[in-house]
């Protein structure tokens, strides 16, 4: 048992999260109730020194104090642990003292802690509990000061949250809540500014936003009571002296789970030359490990205000373009006076070129997309690495030399594929007022080439190959089978083929950090799982795309017939275009798939030079290619691995990642008007049309996901590691994503309802609650 004086940050083994919380603020010179701290020692003995207890106690002049449960995990900057154990208040005499210390010890197990520790997949042996005992405040006024504001994440800004006596960290009265920007302009600046200045010591102090528990005395004396970390705000971004406004490119990848920083370098060019594509220089910046776009610059440039909301529109999706329409409207990112200049990027050769391009490609679909098989084929070859790497300083150099040439491969993929986006985006345009965006996605589904929705299909082919093998593959989880075929300990199911064509392939396989499916093939056996539960033959995803072909095909006719009596000039256009887009469209996910190839030789030559490095491999990917260098001339690099991995596993819990941030740390799409959804009725964007009720299944995981037949499959964002699961969805709900992306374009072309773009999806929507999905009016309605 020690003082709270004696309590700090480097004592949390001993003394709990709580108590060294408290010796901090005691140290930092802050008013703190007096108390002391019975230990985890303690605790592991399983007996409470009821002596020392006694004589501490005597020691503060006896009379009420409060007893508080001061674990190992809680107070932490990644789990709060907010209400999960005890706390007994007005204690009084030395049998309830004992008798409180002991409840705080019981609830370190109890049912909340026990849940909350499971969710973080914290080890409860790992776990202690201390205690600390402090003279209870009669408080007149008390509460929780942030000193940044959770809501909105915005870092110049105080919440207070403020009520009488000791219930509001309890929930059980009204509270009033107060922004703190500046306390000095406010009706009551005494105790506001009293705060004000505390939580800046404070977060000076421990370097990081706190949430701090406070009360107010009879005389008036502010005492401070706890100081934790916000563990709930997203990552500030990069400080600047003026405000910028940063947008979240990652989920144009369908990825939302933060990236390593191995992968963070590769995909910084890769967007940028991406956005470069479209006329406009952006500067990818790392934010909690998501790749977030500066378009502070484009935002203040005249030209490109006209033109950024609707660039926007086909990648980003419609909360970024909502997010973005709100920034244009915010006075403190107003146009800049001169001259708008056209970007370096958008060179008159770079037009010329993209324009014969894509004449080209709509003039000869067929030999357009010859021409991109066969570049694809060419970059795969190239990709290989020589036979002549030996040394660790040899693959490096071979790594950063990678990849600086496409052998003359870039025009005969991009412009094929700008051209069949094109030829399926301009028709609705075109037949606006003949045809509606419904119709124009009917023609669009069965779409063919399409290289994911092929992998698909073989996936099924696979599956139903595998039929003899139905028991052991359905009653053995997807990790035992995967250590099984790696071993070489498993029936021949075919799957060797499939994975010599698809297993440069993974979920979030734009991050060269990401193991794939031929490292392990996990996902792939929960996928075969899944199929091998569908039992009703008029299900069976070929016949489904089969007859969305098919149905495409009747539709694009009978809306041919329809716009040459309404709209002669302009239909025929727009049908010709369409009848393109049929033979183009599918060739989107062409590029992508063929710069996996030089992903994962890339990551081979990585793993093998980690090997060389450290005990697991795999840790190279959490070093840059500088660092790796560094590395191989000597430098202990470990301690800066293992920061890494932690920060990185922290950030794979966040569920929530902002569509768009201001450089004080505002989420952006916080300050929006919140939507007018009924009861039970969730607002999105339809992107696949069609009607649909059925169970939904939230799905955070591709690799382990279960899915019966017709479930409804809810996630975050979707990329091409995640479609096998559509082959036997019943519908799709997303929470970001835009009409051309991933998920929707295949959920289009399987003929299955999607909506995207409803906040909060994962969490508004339980697994196995009945919601209908309409693909039409954009919404998802859950059952009463």
């Amino acid at each position: 048992m020690i003082p709270l004086t004696e309590a700090h940050a480097g004592l949390v083994p001993l003394v709990g999260g709580k108590a060294a919380g408290l010796g901090e603020l005691i140290r930092a010179g802050e008013r703190v109730p007096e108390g002391f701290c019975v230990t985890t020692e303690a605790h592991r003995a399983g007996v409470v020194p009821q002596d020392e207890v006694r004589a501490a106690y005597a020691r503060l002049g006896g009379g009420p104090v409060a007893v508080r449960s001061s674990a190992t995990d809680e107070d932490l900057p990644d789990a709060s642990f907010a209400g999960q154990h005890d706390t007994v208040l007005n204690v009084e005499g030395e049998a309830d003292l004992l008798a409180a210390i002991g409840t705080c010890w019981e609830s370190l197990h109890g049912s909340r802690a026990a849940a909350y520790r499971q969710a973080r997949g914290t080890d409860p042996a790992d776990v202690h509990m201390a205690v600390v005992v402090q003279r209870m405040v009669a408080p007149v006024r008390a509460g929780v000061l942030y000193t940044a504001n959770p809501v909105t994440g915005n870092r110049t800004e105080m919440l207070v949250e403020v009520g009488p006596g000791t219930t509001v960290v309890d929930g059980r009265t009204e509270v009033t809540r107060v922004v703190l920007a500046d306390p000095a302009g406010s009706a009551d600046p005494g105790w506001q500014g009293e705060l004000w200045a505390a939580g800046r010591r404070v977060q000076a102090h421990f370097g990081t936003p706190q949430d701090v528990e406070w009360a107010t005395d009879h005389d008036g004396t502010l005492w401070l009571l706890q100081s934790r970390p916000v563990s709930t705000l997203f990552p500030v971004p990069p400080q600047t002296d003026d405000l910028r406004v940063y947008v979240e490119f990652g989920n144009v990848q369908g990825m939302l789970r933060p990236v390593t920083p191995m992968g963070m370098a590769t995909l910084r060019a890769m967007i940028a030359a991406m956005v470069a594509s479209l006329g406009m220089r952006v500067e990818i910046v790392d934010i909690g490990g998501r790749l977030y776009g500066d378009l502070t610059d484009l935002v203040r440039r005249p030209a490109s205000r006209r033109r950024l909301v609707r660039l926007m529109a086909v990648d980003f999706g419609p909360r970024a373009q909502a997010v973005m329409e709100h920034v244009l409207r915010d006075p403190r990112f107003a146009p800049s006076g001169g001259r708008s200049r056209r970007p370096a990027d958008a060179s008159l050769s770079t037009a010329l070129r993209a324009l014969r391009g894509i004449l080209r490609a709509l003039a000869r679909p067929d030999a357009a997309r010859r021409r991109l098989v066969a570049a694809v084929d060419r970059l795969r070859a190239e990709a290989a690495a020589p036979a002549h790497l030996r040394t660790a300083h040899e693959r490096l150099r071979f790594v950063r030399d990678h990849g600086d040439g496409d052998g003359g491969a870039a025009d005969d993929i991009t412009w094929p594929i700008v051209a069949g986006m094109l030829a399926s985006a301009l028709p609705a345009h075109l037949l606006r007022g003949v045809a509606t965006e419904d119709e124009i996605h009917a023609v669009l589904r069965g779409v063919p080439h399409n290289v994911t929705i092929e992998m698909d299909l073989a996936l099924w082919a696979l599956a139903c190959a595998a039929r003899p093998h139905r028991e052991l593959l359905l009653d053995t989880p997807p990790a035992e089978l995967s250590a099984r075929y790696l071993r070489g300990a498993l029936p021949e199911i075919g799957l060797s083929a499939f994975l010599s064509r698809y297993g440069h392939r993974a979920a979030a396989e734009a991050d060269v950090g990401v193991p794939r499916w031929a490292e392990d093939p996990t996902p792939v056996f929960a996928a075969v799982a899944n199929y091998l539960r569908l039992t009703d033959p008029t299900q069976a995803p070929d016949r489904r795309f089969a007859g969305a072909a098919a149905a495409a095909g009747a539709a694009l006719d009978e809306l041919a017939a329809r716009v040459r009596r309404r709209r002669p000039v302009r239909g025929r256009i727009a049908i010709f275009l369409l009848r393109r887009a049929r033979r183009l469209a599918g060739l989107r996910e062409s590029g992508k798939f063929a710069g996996l190839y030089r992903l994962r030789t890339v990551r081979e030559q990585l793993l093998l030079i980690g090997a060389t490095l450290f005990p697991a491999a795999d840790d190279v990917m959490f070093l840059t290619l500088d660092e790796v260098e560094a590395a191989l001339d000597g430098a202990d690099l470990t301690g800066l691995v293992a920061r890494r991995r932690a920060t990185h596993r922290r950030e794979l819990r966040r569920r929530v990642v902002p569509v768009a941030l201001l450089s004080d740390g505002t989420d952006v799409e916080s300050t929006l008007p919140a939507p007018a959804d009924g009861a039970g009725l969730l607002r999105g964007v339809g992107a696949a049309t069609g009607r649909v009720t059925g169970p939904a299944r939230v799905v955070t995981d591709p690799a382990t996901a279960y899915l019966e037949p017709g479930e409804i499959l809810v996630t975050a964002t979707t990329d091409p590691g995640w479609t096998p699961l559509f082959l036997t969805a019943g519908a799709l709900v997303t929470e970001t994503g835009a009409i051309m992306a991933h998920g929707p374009t295949v959920a289009r072309e399987y003929g299955i309802p999607a909506v995207i773009s409803v906040p909060g999806a994962t969490s508004r929507i339980v697994t196995g609650q009945v919601i209908t999905v309409d693909g039409a009016a954009g919404t998802v309605t859950t059952a009463r």
